[in-house]
């Protein structure tokens, strides 16, 4: 039996964020409601610091605050997915909780993309143990028209049938997303697909991780696509996460949609998986870091997270994406509160490893800064009134346009090595990863009246011993 790797250093060990106790994580998945809990699934590596072959890791929570993380739920142990559990999602049928998700399988020459991939089936009857449908793969081909890239299964209920979304990349070379249509979760029929990219600079050669849910009376189809070319202030990471609004006429299967819109603004956002929960919200995960990062936690034995649960709401045909109202329980004592004209640059919140801040500012040209108060890093937003802009240094810029207003409202999340701002409710977000030396001053510098409330965080987190 492999010995799971051992972490050597808590230094960067974020206290209120998803990871795993060791090892390496990406991408969420499964992300569900079962027996009262919460479920969330993620991309898992425990035998090192890096990406390997993936598992599925396992934490669940009553409260979406307060996480127990669980023992493996699915590992590459089979014939169908001998070389890695890909991305999936989760679906309760039968009061049997359902886990549909990729396997990766090599030729075995070398080459890492000479691969193929399938779908395949696990299932549970009490959240924690899962065995794997004994016919697997469940889809064991992808259709003529599409290339070896075929995965990371979105599934979901409409009326008397189940359907699977996947992300995919056509012969044409293009990324689009494929149908599939099952009474029983078993026996999938291809419809083809529901749309594609229109040119490869503007819409990427693959499509990962799409979700596909209904929001405000309107159909919203999230998804990760890579090879979209940087243009401006637009689209500047590696690979892009974001959505497209419309409708999807189930009869013909098409998706009739507008053009694609970045959800996220920071550096560190990818591969999005939702829920509806039980009280009708649409919340999501995403992985809280991006491929062909720096990760200086591998040196202690433990690589990446997840963000905060968010709530997405539809507006007006754009997606707000706010930070649950639960995570108010994590708030352990109230630092500072105050409410006044600043006239010099300001300290805000200094030795503190997990904080929430909130600001509500007259709209002017300010700067936030997190400072390393033992080295010259930091991470710096700056608003820039005329242009209605925010601008997000760490490392390089990136940079979010808002609609006018009078005020603005900033909400920041701060936990040991990460950095969360939602800008007025949502408008705007920001996620990224920074790795001071010390914990971090925050400073901000404006003319203009501020209402500031300063709250200190807990630990929400127990990791698992298996």
């Amino acid at each position: 039996m492999k010995k799971m790797i051992e972490l050597t250093n808590d230094r960067y060990r974020l206290g209120y964020h998803v990871s795993a106790p060791v090892g390496w994580i990406n991408d969420p998945n499964g992300f569900c409601y079962y027996k009262g809990y919460y479920h969330i699934f993620y991309q898992y590596h425990p035998y090192s610091a890096d990406w390997g072959p993936m598992h599925w890791g396992h934490a669940r929570s009553k409260d979406l605050v307060h996480w127990e993380s669980l023992p493996i739920a699915i590992a590459p142990d089979t014939k169908a997915d001998e070389d890695g559990c890909f991305s999936g999602s989760a679906i309760v049928k039968d009061d049997v909780l359902y886990l549909i998700y990729t396997g990766h399988h090599y030729y075995g020459d070398g080459d890492p993309d000479h691969f193929w991939q399938t779908q395949d089936l696990a299932y549970s009857t009490d959240g924690i143990n899962f065995t794997k449908y004994e016919n697997n793969p469940i889809i064991a081909l992808p259709p003529t028209d599409n290339t070896h890239h075929f995965r990371d299964p979105k599934v979901w209920q409409k009326d008397d049938f189940y359907y699977m979304i996947l992300g995919s990349q056509g012969q044409d070379g293009h990324g689009r997303v494929i149908t599939y249509r099952s009474k029983d979760l078993k026996d999938w029929q291809y419809l083809g697909a529901i749309t594609k990219a229109k040119a490869l600079a503007t819409e990427g050669y693959m499509w990962e991780c799409p979700d596909f849910f209904e929001l405000a009376g309107k159909d919203v189809l999230l998804l990760s696509p890579q090879g979209i070319e940087a243009d401006g202030q637009k689209y500047l990471n590696l690979f892009q996460t974001g959505y497209f609004v419309g409708k999807y006429d189930y009869q013909k299967n098409i998706f009739s949609h507008g053009s694609f819109t970045e959800l996220d603004h920071g550096h560190d956002f990818y591969a999005t998986q939702t829920m509806l929960a039980p009280d009708g919200r649409r919340l999501v995960f995403g992985w809280m870091d991006m491929w062909e990062s720096d990760f200086p936690e591998k040196a202690d034995g433990w690589a990446g997270a997840l963000t905060l649960p968010r709530e997405l709401i539809l507006k007006d045909d754009k997606l707000y994406m706010r930070p649950i109202k639960e995570l108010s329980q994590l708030r352990t004592a109230k630092l500072a509160s105050w409410d006044k004209n600043l006239t010099q640059k300001t300290l805000l919140c200094e030795g503190e490893k997990q904080a929430e801040l909130e600001l509500t500012l007259d709209s002017a040209d300010f700067s936030l800064t997190l400072n390393d108060p033992k080295t010259s890093a930091q991470i710096k937003l700056s608003f820039d009134q005329k242009a209605q802009t925010f601008i997000l240094e760490n490392g390089d810029k990136r940079y979010a346009t808002i609609a006018p207003k009078s005020k603005l409202k900033l909400q920041l999340f701060i936990d040991t090595s990460s950095l969360e701002i939602f800008i007025n409710d949502g408008e705007a977000v920001f996620t990224e990863r920074f790795y001071f030396e010390k914990t971090p001053e925050v400073w901000l510098d404006t003319r203009a009246k501020c209402d500031m409330q300063l709250y200190r965080l807990g630990k929400a987190i127990t990791f698992d011993k298996h």
